[in-house]
């Protein structure tokens, strides 16, 4: 771990702004500044946490020329993170954290990190699954002989958007099955629900179907008629695993080990069935983590990592807008679209 005396600065005082304030306080590291354009947004952060004025900022600019943090935590809307990840990292920032999704084009990703790597800087997008023991207790028990292998994934929820948290099961998929997607294939809802975020962004609702080369599945089913919840399904050959992630409740069924070598055509085998309580979905503690992998440049979430979560999202995008047809990673992808994402 870096010491404790690293300077650390967040831009964005919203939501997640300030939740990265308790994850700078949970670390023992000094925070030197806060900035937003929003001066009710700062007064916010400064009551919640008994900020200084001296630590709220304005611009970017204003806080650098006070101090050059030596890490910046980007928790903006996705429009502004390419600008000031590059501007960061000129000024000599050497590690950057960035919120999701990573950018609003694949040629702001790539431009991100080029300049990092240009400059040394260490950059990371705040995907917290691998983190999480909703993401690795599954991908444990079905890597098991019990469960047979990770066959499929789907995701059931509300309408939270593609690029909003759609982009993180796509990273926890890729984590999970330790393959990187090949096929995508979209449907979006035709209407479009007003974003909180502003008249500026918009994001999505639908369905999507990820593939990777060897067959492994990933379907996220959230149309802009579904206003609750959020429940997780993993398929292996011989159990299913179903999580509630806003209640941690977890619920598993595989078959009984004398039927396991039965055809999959047999699926209402004897099995032995289980229910527990894990952690539910939480930002802080996870958050922490991705950050310290940062720092120690191990288990980092990387920012290829980071834009390959956009890439699926924006052949996607190239699927759904096409009469759904399935798009393949490989095949050619506007780079240069540029996204209303928040």
């Amino acid at each position: 771990m870096k010491s404790n005396n690293l300077k650390v600065g967040i831009v964005g005082a919203g939501r997640m702004g300030r939740r990265h304030i308790h994850v700078v306080r949970k670390l023992g590291f000094e925070l030197v500044g806060i900035v937003d354009v929003s001066r009710d947004a700062l007064q916010e952060a400064r009551r919640e946490h008994d900020l200084d004025s001296d630590l709220l900022f304005d611009s970017p600019e204003n806080l650098y020329a006070s101090v050059v943090p030596g890490c910046l935590i980007i928790a903006t809307t996705a429009d502004s993170h390419c600008t000031m990840t590059c501007n960061a990292a000129e000024r000599g920032t050497k590690y950057i954290l960035v919120e999701k999704p990573m950018a609003v084009s694949l040629d702001e990703c790539k431009r991100m990190i080029r300049t990092c790597e240009t400059y040394g800087v260490k950059l990371a997008v705040n995907h917290q699954m691998r983190f999480m023991e909703q993401y690795s207790k599954p991908k444990a028990m079905l890597e098991s002989d019990e469960y047979g292998g990770f066959k499929s994934m789907t995701v059931v929820g509300g309408n939270f958007g593609f690029s909003m948290n759609g982009t993180h099961y796509i990273e926890a998929f890729r984590y999970i099955t330790g393959e990187e997607p090949a096929e995508i294939t979209g449907w979006f809802s035709p209407d479009v629900v007003a974003n909180p975020r502003g008249v500026q962004f918009e994001d999505r609702a639908g369905s999507i179907r990820v593939v990777t080369t060897s067959g492994k599945r990933l379907y996220i089913e959230i149309g802009s008629d579904q206003g609750h919840g959020l429940q997780v399904t993993y398929a292996g050959r011989n159990g299913i695993i179903g999580i509630n992630e806003l209640t941690g409740e977890m619920t598993t069924s595989v078959r009984e080990p004398q039927y396991r070598e039965l055809p999959t055509t047999r699926y209402g085998m004897p099995a032995k069935a289980g229910r527990e309580t894990i952690k539910p979905v939480e930002v802080i503690d996870s958050t922490a983590k991705v950050l310290s992998a940062l720092l120690n440049d191990q288990n980092n979430v990387t920012a290829q990592q980071g834009m390959l979560a956009v890439k699926v999202l924006v052949a996607a995008y190239t699927s759904a807008e096409n009469g759904s047809v399935a798009v393949r990673l490989d095949h050619k992808l506007d780079h240069s679209r540029v996204f209303p994402w928040a």
